[in-house]
Formats: C-alpha cells, structure tokens, sequence
C-alpha cells in the first residue's frame, strides 16, 4: 500500500519577510553590484538570482575564482529600479511608485522577466496621467509593448494640449511622435500641433547637434498645413524662411489646395480634420472630412 502523499504549505507572508530581508544584505551574500550612474552597491546572493532570472543565470554562471569576486556593474539601470527588481526575485511581490515604475519596467523586460513585466504594465495603466504618458509612450514604443502604446496615444488623444507641454513631450523620439502626429483624434488644433512639433525638433537638434529640419524629417509631413488659414500659412512660411523647419515644397502643397479649393488637389498634403481642429472658412473645400 502506497503512503499517502501531501504538499502542506506554511505561512507565506513570513516566508517573503524573511527573504525580504536579505534583500541588499551583505550578509551572506556572495555578489555585488554597482548600480546607476551614482555607482551604488547592491548585494545580492547568487544562487537565488540565477534560479530565478536566466539573465542572472548567464550574467553569474562563470566559476568563482579564489579571493573576493569583482563587482559586476550595470550602470544603465537606476538603482531604486535595481532593488524593485531583487525585490520581486526574492519575494515573488514588488512595491511599485509612479515615479519609478517606468524605470523597473524597462529593467524587467531587458531581464525577461514577464511576470515582473505584466505587473508593472498594470500598474502603469493605473497611474497614468498628463506627466507620465509621453514617457510611458517612448518606453511602449521602444519595446514594442503595443497594448501600453495604444493606451497612451488613446490617453494623449483625449487630452493633447496638456500632454504637448510636458517634457516628456519633446524627449519623445521621432518613432514614439510618428503615431501621434498620424491620428485623426487629437484634440488639438494644427496651428498648436506645429508648434508643438517644432519645440519638439529644436530640443533634438540641441540635444543631437544637429538642423532642426534634419531632426524633423521624418515626421513633419504628418502635418496637416493645408488645415491652415491663408494669413497662418502665410506667418508660417516667414517663420520657416528664418528657422528651416518644414520642406518648402511641404509648403507649397499646402498653398495648392487653397489654390484650387481642394483638398485632393495635392496628394502629398493630408488634410483630414482632426478632433480637435478649430473651423475655418476653407474647410467646407476639403474632401476629407474628420472621422
């Protein structure tokens, strides 16, 4: 007669306390890191991280030589982002903050660490706001997290003026801006959209030492001008006389369709109407309506 078998489970929050504990404890721990750019130490335990993380487990696989082991550095990830990530290791379990979360995300995905991942895509959705969506939105875009990137293009389409004057606005790279300036729901009028946008360009020429319409090539042609008033078109042209920022013959298109009074009448010049653009005169002339 076979023994009867049975897995019994004891008390789990005093078992995640325990190894919380050891989190950062030099105490036993057989490995450290120096973290960030302010080159924090972090110690951890070996055994643990690479049971648990197959990037610890490459990362720490080689053999330990004789004496104390070299730190191992990753300068790139923060380290609060660092400690949330041995904290979820050790304990299955994370405390997540608005400012830091984006930061953990990125470390969880660069670690493949999915679960890790899911909850931080949760918590993100949760606290999202005016202040966190552009950056939510360049993290989304540069780890091809679709669903994340969906919602923050649906968040900034539905409040486009404030998300424009944020700061993570104009850090935002030409990839992340591509979908924004492509969709028909942002509330906002092209006159602010083309200011934004030029803002935009001239921080990455600062940023990249590079031309302002060097930067702004591969989007500004999602730029609606023929929405534009005649005197708006006008200014803008001036304005892009001193600062070359649009293509002239951008420009010129534009002034076709006003030209004609249609809005086929150059196929290089979108003008669908967006949720947010204001009326003017001509628009009765355009073909393409907003949707």
């Amino acid at each position: 007669m076979e023994t009867p078998e049975l897995v019994v489970h004891g008390q789990t929050a005093s078992f995640s306390t325990a190894l919380r504990s050891l989190v950062n404890n030099p105490r036993y721990s057989d490995v450290c890191f120096v973290v960030g750019q302010e080159r924090q130490e972090i110690f951890a335990h070996r055994c643990l991280l690479a049971c648990r993380c197959n990037f610890f487990q490459r990362l720490l696989g080689t053999e330990l030589g004789p004496g104390v082991p070299s730190p191992v550095v990753l300068s790139t990830v923060p380290a609060e982002a660092f400690l949330a990530v041995l904290e979820f290791l050790y304990t299955n379990s994370v405390k997540l903050h608005r400012h830091s979360v984006l930061e953990v995300l990125t470390a969880a995905v660069e670690y493949g660490l999915e679960e890790l991942r899911e909850l931080c895509l949760e918590f993100v959705v949760k606290v999202l706001d005016v202040e966190l969506v552009c950056e939510a939105l360049q993290v989304a875009v540069t780890f091809g997290l679709g669903p994340l990137q969906e919602r923050c293009i649906a968040f900034i389409e539905a409040h486009s003026q404030e998300a424009l004057r944020t700061r993570g606005f104009v850090e935002l790279s030409a990839a992340a801006l591509l979908p924004l300036l492509r969709s028909d729901k942002l509330c906002v009028d092209e006159v602010e959209l083309v200011r934004a946008a030029w803002s935009w360009a001239r921080v990455g020429a600062a940023v990249l030492e590079r031309p302002v319409a060097e930067v702004a090539a591969p989007v500004v042609r999602e730029l609606r001008l023929a929405l534009l008033a005649p005197a708006e078109l006008s200014a803008l042209e001036e304005q892009n006389r001193r600062e070359p920022f649009i293509p002239v013959e951008q420009i010129v298109e534009a002034w076709k369709c006003h030209a004609l009074r249609r809005g086929d009448a150059a196929p290089g010049a979108p003008c669908r109407r967006r949720r947010g653009t204001l009326p003017r005169e001509h628009h009765r002339f355009l073909d393409l309506p907003f949707r």
